[in-house]
């Protein structure tokens, strides 16, 4: 992969592990965005927001990337289109043609390494969609849950407000009726003493109903407040775990690992040499050597010789292949 390839699938895999982040904090996730209001999303708000920037910045780095390898790939075919169609020294001879015809065909190695980039940017912000729209997904599901629960969890804290209210109000009645029957204890008549005592009996039946609704609401709120934060504690971890998974991924310990995977050895071939057909024949081949050779340019083949006192492989039965 090419270096600015492979800053390029580094950076992706950072963003996306700021972008999966959620805000949690590693040692107590999930607790940091909390209030004392038990009605407020602030915190869950303050995720939100964060996950909606995220899927902002994922966006704004998936186009530069489509457009880095749109820029990319015209540069490289530009390059390609300026060996094959310019002429460059297409007159000169030997040593410099060939110069410069290497010199052409660097240009066009160039240029394929561009449109090679090209479609690794590409391959980048592919994944960096799909990445985007499975966070999508799966953030949908998570605050459809949270969204049921703040509803529900809103309209309870409701309930128990209004049965609170309605419990403290019972309970002044109940006051005013007592002191009403102490107030006027030796000053109305049996008839209206009676009365005094069925509004009073009235009052603390009333107290009893309220007192009960009032606790009954309080312990369904209390329930509904331990779900609300379970299920608020548990998304920001699944973020976090996300995000942990994210960071413990190696671009180096990937490479390689498909190193270690795929090498195939690690010695070049060997140059082929020059073999005398009747040498060989009487003169076994040294064992080739494990080290390779260093490459260089060939020179001139030799003339074949034959060893003192023996006739010369050219010459038989007195014709020679050789003119003096």
């Amino acid at each position: 992969m090419p270096p600015s390839s492979a800053a390029d699938s580094s950076s992706a895999k950072k963003l996306r592990s700021l972008v999966v982040h959620g805000g949690a904090c590693v040692s107590c996730p999930g607790f940091f965005c909390m209030s004392t209001d038990l009605t407020s999303t602030v915190g869950y708000d303050s995720i939100i927001q964060h996950l909606n920037d995220g899927r902002k910045n994922c966006k704004e780095f998936e186009d530069f990337l489509k457009e880095r390898a749109i820029i990319e790939e015209k540069y490289g075919k530009e390059l390609i289109n300026l060996s094959k169609k310019k002429p460059c020294g297409q007159t000169e001879l030997n040593t410099l043609k060939r110069s410069l015809d290497t010199f052409k065909q660097q240009i066009d190695n160039v240029g394929q390494g561009h449109i090679q980039l090209a479609q690794t940017l590409r391959e980048e912000a592919k994944k960096m969609e799909d990445f985007r729209e499975k966070q999508k997904l799966h953030r949908k599901k998570i605050e459809l849950i949270m969204e049921a629960i703040h509803k529900n969890r809103n309209l309870q804290y409701k309930k128990t407000m209004e049965a609170k209210r309605l419990y403290e109000q019972r309970c002044r009645d109940k006051d005013e009726a007592e002191q009403a029957v102490h107030r006027n204890a030796n000053m109305v008549t049996q008839k209206q003493q009676e009365k005094l005592f069925l509004k009073l009996a009235q009052t603390k039946s009333a107290l009893e109903d309220s007192d009960r609704s009032y606790q009954q609401s309080v312990t369904t709120l209390e329930k509904i407040r331990e779900e609300w934060q379970k299920e608020h504690i548990k998304a920001c971890e699944k973020y976090e775990n996300i995000r942990k998974s994210l960071e413990m991924c190696s671009i180096e310990k990937d490479i390689d690992f498909f190193v270690n995977l795929r090498k195939t050895g690690s010695l070049a071939p060997a140059p082929v040499v020059y073999e005398n057909y009747y040498n060989t024949q009487r003169n076994p081949a040294p064992v080739r050597s494990p080290a390779p050779a260093p490459i260089s340019r060939r020179g001139p083949l030799p003339t074949p010789t034959s060893t003192p006192g023996e006739p010369d492989y050219t010459t038989i039965d007195g014709y020679s292949l050789i003119h003096h």
